[in-house]
């Protein structure tokens, strides 16, 4: 990206309340989160230039967000400061995974268009894009960005918050047919889908208008394929300690935009060169998403990975292979690190 280009993400922002499943009631660790600004904050790990369009609290949880979000060269310039900063309960069980309880609504701030102008990647998802007002401000950010961004998309289904799966799904796709790239979890796509597996629903909602759909798996890895048909790739996780995976998915999206970026491919025309990856191409970007979601699970909370990190990583495709995962305490059925 040039000195005058920009990653603009849109959706919430709020705090995890983070309960350990060795925690007495009551205790937990407040960290701040929000799928969106944990996007946002790995992106600007990964030396990535991006705005933030949010809405944060005007409280002491709000300060702490926004200092968050500032030590992660986020910029803050769009950001919205008014009301109470948004909450999630993250409950952890003994195998790292967590579930959520929600605090929050649908606004994610106060937007206008000029703040999309330099935008050659958008990056819009999970409850900021479905409940209102934000849901309107995701439409006039699809608007504001037609013709001159890539356009990527994570439901990152919360059906606490979005029960009507009927109505979620006909909002989800709506949006996944205005995005380049939709990156969801096989959790999101079997509650979007029940009794439909992901790899054919990836194909569906491929059909549909993005280029690429991409799938998490946990364990199993990931997918994706084109809406062509030319791309069809499975992918396996790397080896990982879980201590918990709040903020996995996030990272994996986050490393997926990044590697899309380093490939050519934002601006103008981004569509048609995400169209002209080969397969080889988009197995390393996804094999490099994927280790970056490991060092996430490995430590508490959303504390995704700096670029220095993932440094080491081999130019080859890592083959599809059963994957193995280690626990932080060894039990069956370890947590997935890439859900979310």
């Amino acid at each position: 990206m040039s000195a005058a280009d920009r990653i603009v993400v849109l959706g919430e922002s709020l705090v995890d309340l983070v309960h350990g499943a060795a925690d007495l009631p009551g205790e937990a660790r407040e960290t701040p989160g929000g799928s969106p600004a944990n996007v946002a904050i790995a992106l600007g790990r990964l030396g990535r230039r991006l705005v933030l369009v949010t809405r944060i609290g005007d409280d002491a949880r709000g300060q702490r967000v926004r200092a968050w979000l500032t030590a992660s060269d986020v910029d803050l310039d769009a950001v919205t400061v008014r009301g109470a900063t948004a909450a999630a309960h993250a409950d952890i069980d003994e195998e790292g995974a967590a579930t959520y309880r929600f605090d929050i609504d649908g606004d994610i701030g106060d937007i206008t268009v000029a703040v999309f102008d330099r935008a050659t990647v958008l990056h819009l998802g999970s409850i900021g894009a479905l409940l209102e007002p934000g849901a309107g401000a995701a439409r006039t950010a699809l608007d504001a960005v037609h013709g001159h961004a890539l356009v990527t998309y994570d439901p990152n289904i919360r059906p606490l918050i979005t029960p009507d799966r009927a109505a979620t799904r006909t909002r989800v796709e709506e949006l996944a047919a205005r995005a380049d790239l939709v990156k969801a979890s096989d959790e999101d796509l079997a509650w979007l889908y029940p009794e439909r597996d992901a790899k054919s629903v990836a194909r569906e909602l491929a059909a549909r208008g993005p280029a690429l759909v991409v799938v998490t798996r946990g364990a199993a890895g990931a997918l994706a394929v084109s809406d062509d048909g030319e791309i069809e790739i499975e992918i396996a996780s790397p080896p990982a300690r879980v201590v918990d995976t709040v903020g996995a998915g996030d990272t994996f999206m986050a490393a997926l935009i990044d590697g899309l970026v380093s490939a050519g491919v934002a601006g103008a025309g981004a569509r048609e060169r995400l169209g002209l990856l080969t397969e080889a191409e988009v197995t390393r970007i996804l094999v490099r998403a994927a280790e970056a979601a490991a060092i996430t699970v490995g430590r508490p909370g959303a504390d995704p990975p700096r670029s220095a990190e993932l440094a080491h990583l081999p130019a080859a495709p890592r083959p599809f292979a059963p994957a193995i995962f280690t626990p932080a305490t060894p039990t069956p059925g370890a947590a997935a690190p890439m859900k979310g």
